[in-house]
């Protein structure tokens, strides 16, 4: 059984979503820059989830770039699984999407977030189904660093800091992590905090910007095989140049393919190449090939 986890390419933003080798479908954020985008990626996210018996909706934080599009999403799918960290966030300008998310967070189909949290199906599995392979490492309730966070968002302020951590690992194969839009001084401030796990694939916080810088000691504790670098403006990202890595902006839509131990990587972008990924002569099945990683 494949699982495949995609990153799109949306402009200022972040959406992926991830379907599980088991009965599971996952979508993490939600932002489109153009109509004909959305389109595209909503028909994409209809194909993909088709058959699956759990599907979840996970949103890091209520700013646009990650929510925008999401009233729209929830219309059209139906988010009975709507997972957020426990927050009282406001805006002095709210958007449609704004009070969508504010809906579904206090509504009643919502799951609070924190760290080591266990759920049916999101990482217990049962006779039914398999879990889904999801961690939340963050946020611990009781940090103060984090408890200011919550503050700031709740008196309208950035709710960047909000953002949880989250590892999706496949049982002997690669795992993934996401740290949503945490800052580069918050991350400094809980670094003793989190059990850091070792990661294949590291979608840098932040958009790979400057200011989600990752500490350099969780980096050395993360260990990642390749780091994605999301689309902010390039005057505003961290290269991470130690590292191997992935820059969105000119490789467009990602997808991991993950097979056993090793994962297919392909990209929207036919000029994009890389040089540490092995050559397992994939076809292509979502854009251009660009090497096999083994895990």
């Amino acid at each position: 059984h494949m699982s495949r986890v995609r990153s799109f390419s949306v402009g200022n933003g972040d959406m992926f979503y991830i379907k599980h080798n088991t009965d599971n479908f996952t979508t993490i954020d939600c932002c489109y820059d153009r109509e004909l985008n959305r389109l595209r990626i909503f028909n994409e996210i209809s194909e993909s989830s088709k058959g699956k018996g759990i599907t979840r909706f996970i949103s890091t934080h209520p700013d646009e770039d990650h929510i925008k599009g999401l009233k729209e999403y929830n219309n059209r799918f139906g988010i009975t699984n709507f997972y957020c960290v426990r927050n009282e966030a406001t805006k002095d300008d709210e958007s449609d999407d704004f009070k969508e998310y504010c809906k579904l967070r206090d509504g009643e189909h919502h799951f609070y977030l924190s760290k080591g949290c266990s759920r049916k199906w999101m990482n217990e599995s049962d006779e039914t189904r398999g879990s889904a392979g999801l961690t939340c490492l963050w946020p611990d309730i009781s940090n103060d660093a984090y408890k200011e966070a919550l503050k700031t968002a709740k008196n309208g302020g950035s709710p960047n800091n909000i953002s949880p951590i989250i590892k999706y690992s496949i049982a002997d194969g690669a795992t993934f992590l996401w740290m949503g839009d945490l800052e580069k001084e918050f991350q400094e401030n809980i670094t003793n905090c989190v059990a850091w796990p070792e990661v294949d694939i590291l979608f840098a916080p932040h958009h790979g910007r400057d200011s989600g810088k990752i500490p350099e000691d969780v980096l050395r504790k993360l260990n990642p095989k390749i780091i994605v670098i999301g689309e902010a403006p390039s005057e505003d990202l961290n290269y991470y140049n130690n590292y191997n890595t992935i820059t969105q902006n000119s490789a467009g839509d990602i997808t991991f393919e993950c097979e056993d131990n090793k994962v297919h990587i392909y990209v929207s972008s036919d000029s994009y190449m890389v040089d540490y990924l092995e050559n397992d002569n994939h076809p292509s099945s979502y854009g251009k090939y660009i090497g096999t990683l083994k895990v």
